[in-house]
């Protein structure tokens, strides 16, 4: 057996890696594979968007989310963040995600930036439950502005200049309320989901409490869905 295991590395190294090793050696390669895997998958939706029918399509139907569909399909409060409206609402959200998410994936890892990117945006959904239960709501500002607003904490957490990033937040914030057709709601939302993930982030950065940082950001999730359970009931 040991002769077997011998001969059969000899020869791998005799033809050299795989197709896929040096695929999967590339992609770990970007430094940020989530930032690129989140951003790919958008635009791929997007595409299938534009193959059926655009924003009154099915795709977009069967992904984005209205709070009246809480409790029959909740996978939308996460779905809604892969639908966009039009060429503008995609690209300014997917240049955001490629910019702030290679930032803030550096700095947290890979899984804890997915988390922040997710539990950002299902409570930008909480939000629109909870202040516009009427209301269909698709793209993923809700949780772009949760990165905006993590950026912020664990900048000031750790000494930095985050005066340019609370100017961002607030520019942006304000167009949300100006311009129509825009969930301001999912905005708000997203920024409380970024600062509480944040703020569990950088009270938790020590080692030893990794366990007790997974627990919260656990906690946080299952709260803003049940949070959302209880604006669905209130109002349906």
């Amino acid at each position: 057996m040991r002769e077997q295991r011998a001969q059969f590395q000899q020869n791998r190294r005799a033809v050299g890696p795989s197709g896929f090793t040096i695929a999967r050696r590339r992609f770990s390669m970007l430094g940020t594979p989530a930032t690129f895997v989140i951003v790919a998958i958008t635009v791929l939706v997007w595409f299938a968007q534009l193959a059926t029918g655009g924003v009154n399509g099915p795709v977009t139907a069967a992904l984005l989310f209205n709070p009246s569909l809480v409790a029959a399909e909740p996978w939308r409060l996460v779905t809604t963040m892969l639908v966009h409206g039009g060429i503008l609402h995609i690209g300014f959200n997917m240049w955001a995600v490629w910019i702030f998410g290679q930032i803030l994936e550096r700095m947290l890892g890979s899984w804890r930036f997915v988390a922040l990117y997710v539990i950002s945006g299902i409570v930008g959904s909480m939000a629109v439950t909870l202040i516009a239960p009427q209301t269909s709501v698709i793209g993923a500002s809700g949780a772009i502005f949760g990165l905006f607003a993590c950026f912020f904490v664990l900048q000031h957490s750790l000494g930095g200049n985050a005066v340019q990033i609370l100017v961002v937040i607030a520019l942006n914030l304000v167009i949300g309320f100006i311009v129509p057709g825009i969930a301001w709601q999912a905005h708000v939302g997203g920024i409380v989901g970024g600062f509480l993930t944040g703020f569990i982030f950088a009270r938790t950065r020590a080692l030893r409490r990794r366990n007790l940082q997974i627990a919260l950001l656990i906690a946080e999730a299952i709260a803003a869905v049940v949070v959302s359970y209880v604006g669905y009931s209130l109002y349906y």
